[in-house]
């Protein structure tokens, strides 16, 4: 499974049909984005978990009909095209869901140095945050946890899913326990079992009650949220509903919800139960404060609170009620002065159906289908062959010939009783070709040895590892592949002056660094209409020839079916050059002036050398998850013209469809309904330790949380200038003119070698009230 664009040429430079599947790190959200895939060598793309059926509907009818191209021919084992020749959709239905796009989150890496695009995510989505509006406090009660999607569980929409055209589903396992893989996957695979079988998840299957179907979705829900769960909804799939999304009371495991504490007693706490609880289950009491230690334990004694308590023993072994009952605890395993009435209760462990979990794993259970063809004829040994879904193949002769059977031959009905007992082995008896025409017979012994033989022979060769074809090129290894061309560049005197290039998201600040006199600007508006603009500002300022300033304008981030109107929109602005972002966007101002941003995640020299010959581009920008250490070294592999580096910024930590504007200062779901609140109000988000980092939304309704504190390169600019850079990005957010200006002058200062970095580094301590970070760019 692979993200980086280099490594899938490294793959396919070293082996024509090695299987790819293309990350979800990608950020594939469009029939675009899948035949770049495609194109790569990938052999299976998993979009995003922002995809809605909608659109992963109209991606695969998108794709449908086209031709393999170059696409990979995968022997067995890998993930063979469609029948249309697409490229198979895989999409992630049950887990946990990162509030940002996979493959655009930079907040573990900016606060604390930790790739979440490498699989060291810090989770800082999962933590607490004050809404601050125009400079107030929003109230908004119990609810913190902004940022905390809950978990994804797309089990009532596998039917939608299928009819999409989806051929593959992921279900996130990061961190957790065999005993969740075994729940998780049981249910998911009766489910498409129940569907292949002719049933609707939706309707009641052939001779069941609706009642019965409706308690068995009941019981699949409530082992659902045991397993794992921050509560469970359907994600993007449906559509976007801001409201449902994030409910922001929590943001770690709660499991299946109990009800609300009645009222404490000596002897224990009284509620009113809302699912089965039972002696030895593991509950929380849930104050509204999870971010502060929580009473809990494990249930001693379940008793009736009061005459008007009715119990049940439900399927589970478990007592049902309709009224009061009161949970007693051991002595001393909670303070019960510190559990109050209406406190949230949860149930957090089932040890019942933990063991239950076990039990299903702790031995084999699962069989695979394995087909069996038996030749032979009278004076010859019989051959026996076996397959299995693979193509793995067995064959094996008998020891003894056939002979005339005077009773009982070799009937079919024999052959499948004595070779399907297969119990203690992961296979089962699929089908069974006889072409044995004759009546005659062999000893069951020998025919026992040759089902234990061949299953025995069919195991071992399921263990060994797969042959791939391998170019004739084998002399090359992967490091001088890797770096092939490498060009240490030491300080060109003689060469171009560098660049000072600003990107600047307000004309406030575009008129600023036009005044400043920069030749280079990137502009990245809210409103696609304001380009206009923006475009004129540029041109009436600096008129037109070889030494006027260029505007290049940047489109978002992310494109989805549906969105070509925003594409259109900001071409017809008839700026110098695009800042593009996505695959979509290579392909829309194709023949346009073009350079990569960072959200191409370029961190190596075959990535950059797609990019800038497939497409044409004239740079593009170093991946931010980079550190100094790992820029130093991709900078000396390239050609110094290829990359621009941006040495001052404000991370754009967390990029997400979830919007925050319209779940926290709106009644509304979407941007149909929401009133648009980013459009009047400036929105920041607090965190734990004081700092408010910047929100703002684009013309798709996206949210960008921006780090509080700048980011700045300044003291690597004297060993980047040595490597031939020329080309640095300045980029702001919500700055004042007076702050751009002074931080234009500074870094001109720096690049004209006037100043050093280290003072440029106090000098910004002054201009940024809050002061400035390495950050991402810290030597490591």
């Amino acid at each position: 499974i692979v993200q980086d664009l280099g490594v899938c040429r490294l793959i396919r430079r070293l082996s024509p049909d090695f299987p790819i599947h293309a990350s979800t790190q990608m950020t594939i959200t469009s029939a675009v984005g899948v035949e770049f895939a495609r194109e790569l060598g990938c052999s299976l793309v998993v979009l995003a978990r922002e995809c809605s059926l909608r659109e992963i509907s109209a991606i695969r009818q998108a794709r449908a009909g086209s031709t393999s191209g170059g696409a990979v021919s995968p022997r067995a084992g890998a993930t063979a095209a469609t029948s249309d020749g697409s490229l198979p959709l895989e999409v992630f239905v049950h887990g946990a869901l990162c509030v940002a796009y996979s493959g655009q989150c930079l907040t573990s890496e900016a606060l604390g140095g930790r790739s979440a695009n490498r699989g060291e995510c810090a989770q800082a989505c999962r933590l607490p945050y004050d809404l601050i509006s125009d400079g107030q406090l929003v109230p908004l009660g119990d609810r913190k946890y902004l940022l905390s999607p809950q978990d994804l569980a797309g089990l009532e929409v596998l039917p939608e899913l299928i009819g999409a055209g989806v051929t593959s589903l992921k279900i996130e396992g990061r961190l957790k326990s065999p005993e969740y893989v075994a729940n998780i996957t049981r249910i998911y695979r009766q489910a498409l079992d129940q569907l292949c079988g002719g049933s609707e998840l939706s309707r009641p299957a052939a001779g069941r009650s609706a009642s019965a179907t409706a308690a068995a979705a009941d019981h699949d829900r409530y082992d659902m949220e045991m397993a794992f769960s921050r509560g469970l909804y359907t994600g993007w799939f449906r559509g976007i509903n801001n409201q449902k999304l994030v409910h922001a009371r929590f943001g770690k495991k709660r499991g299946v919800y109990l009800g609300q504490v009645v009222r404490v007693q000596e002897e224990g706490v009284v509620l009113c139960p809302e699912a089965p609880v039972k002696p030895g289950d593991g509950v929380v009491f849930d104050a509204g404060h999870p971010e502060q230690p929580e009473q809990g334990g494990r249930i001693y004694q379940v008793t009736p609170a009061g005459s008007l308590a009715r119990f049940d023993r439900g399927r589970s072994g478990a007592l049902t009620q309709e009224r009061e009952v009161m949970l007693q605890f051991g002595r001393g395993d909670l303070n019960l002065r510190q559990v109050h009435p209406g406190d949230r209760v949860w149930k957090t462990s089932d040890p019942e159906l933990d063991r239950r979990l076990r039990q299903s794993f702790a031995q084999p259970r699962f069989q695979r289908p394995v087909d069996f063809e038996v030749q032979g004829a009278l004076g010859q040994p019989l051959t026996l062959i076996v397959r299995d879904e693979f193509g793995t193949m067995v064959r094996l002769q008998s020891a003894l010939a056939l002979t005339a059977a005077e009773r009982q031959p070799l009937s079919e009905e024999r052959l499948r009783a004595q070779l399907g007992r297969l119990g203690g082995t992961p296979f089962r008896l699929g089908r069974l070709i006889n072409h044995i025409q004759d009546r005659v017979i062999l000893p069951l012994s020998e025919l026992n040895r040759l089902r234990r033989e061949a299953t025995a022979q069919l195991l071992q060769r399921r263990s060994e590892l797969r042959r791939w074809t391998l170019t004739d090129s084998q002399d090359v290894s992967v490091t001088e592949t890797m770096s092939a061309a490498r060009q240490p560049v030491s300080e060109d005197k003689g060469g171009r002056d560098p660049q000072l290039i600003a990107l600047v998201r307000s004309l406030p600040q575009l008129s600023t660094v036009l005044e400043g006199g920069l030749k280079t600007i990137y502009c990245e508006l809210e409103d696609p209409k304001k380009y206009r603009e923006a475009v004129t500002m540029v041109r009436a300022t600096g008129g037109a020839g070889a030494g006027a300033p260029t505007i290049w304008v940047a489109p978002p981030r992310i494109f989805k079916p549906g969105e070509e109107w925003i594409l259109k929109q900001v071409r017809s602005c008839e700026a110098d050059g695009y800042l593009v972002r996505n695959y979509d966007q290579l392909c829309f101002f194709a023949g346009c002036r073009q350079v990569g941003d960072f959200s191409f995640n370029v961190a190596n020299r075959l990535s950059a050398e797609w990019l800038m010959e497939r497409s044409g581009l004239e740079r593009v920008t170093a991946s931010y998850d980079l550190n100094g250490a790992q820029l130093m070294a991709l900078l000396e592999a390239t050609p110094r013209d290829w990359f621009e580096v941006t040495i001052h910024q404000h991370m754009p930590m967390f990029h997400m469809e979830h919007c925050v504007f319209c779940a926290f200062l709106s009644s509304g779901t979407d941007y149909t309904n929401c009133g648009r609140p980013c459009d009047r109000q400036q929105v920041r988000l607090r965190d734990r330790v004081g700092a408010e980092h910047v929100l703002k939304a684009d013309a798709g309704c996206r949210n960008t949380v921006f780090n509080a504190l700048a980011q700045t390169g300044a003291e690597l600019v004297g060993q980047l200038l040595a490597l031939g850079t020329r080309h640095f990005r300045l980029e702001f957010v919500q700055e004042s003119a007076e702050q751009v200006r002074r931080t234009v002058d500074c870094y001109r200062q720096l690049l004209r070698k006037q100043i050093s970095g280290a003072e440029l580094w106090r000098e910004l301590k002054l201009v940024n009230q809050l002061g400035v970070t390495r950050g991402s760019l810290e030597r490591r």
